[in-house]
């Protein structure tokens, strides 16, 4: 008797991927999982090349909760276009100066910010993001850094400030970001210097 062939496990697709990664932000802005769970669930999907290793990072959450899919015709030219280009610098460092990146930029996949007695200014509400994930390393020393994110895009903090301060705060008017919004990962260190993110309305968004 002829054994049965094994099928081979389908391949998922970057729309697949997309749709579960929406799922997941829903989830966050439900309160359904932690900033820390999304982050280890998205790394999961990302590197998913199956249908099957899709399945795992949801497996505890509503198939189809309110808003957690959102038709790719009605988030594309928002989310998408944000998406793509030649990265921009990937190092900012100011030395007893000061030193700003902002405007129409292309955030790399990772940028580099060091500071040591002076300042450095980061903007990302006019950027564009080389990956969908990107990664800041801030190290301030007995100076500081400050990096600003529009609110549609997912912030995830979790730098260290000894005798200084690393923190984050959401402008009064920020809202959550859309499902399958970029993500932007500030890591680092403050040493009697201060790192702060702060998630703001694009500026005519900004009451006030």
């Amino acid at each position: 008797m002829t054994e049965p062939t094994e099928q081979p496990a389908m391949r998922a697709s970057n729309a697949d991927r997309e749709r579960v990664a929406q799922i997941l932000h829903n989830a966050l802005s439900e309160g359904r999982i932690t900033v820390q769970e999304l982050e280890e669930r998205l790394d999961a999907v990302y590197a998913a090349k199956t249908l099957a290793e899709l399945d795992p990072p949801v497996a505890d959450l509503p198939a189809v909760s309110a808003g957690a899919v959102v038709p790719s015709a009605t988030r594309t030219p928002a989310i998408d276009s944000r998406i793509g280009g030649t990265p921009g610098s990937a190092t900012s460092i100011a030395i007893m100066s000061s030193s700003s990146r902002k405007g129409n930029w292309v955030v790399p996949a990772q940028h580099n910010s060091f500071s040591f007695w002076g300042s450095v200014e980061i903007d990302l509400r006019d950027a564009r993001f080389a990956e969908r994930v990107s990664t800041i390393t801030a190290v301030s020393i007995m100076g500081s850094i400050e990096i600003t994110v529009p609110d549609d895009v997912v912030v995830e903090v979790s730098g260290i400030g000894f005798m200084g301060a690393f923190e984050s705060k959401d402008h009064r008017d920020a809202s959550q970001p859309p499902p399958g919004a970029p993500v932007v990962r500030v890591n680092g260190l403050a040493f009697w210097g201060a790192v702060e993110v702060t998630r703001k309305p694009r500026r005519k968004e900004i009451r006030g």
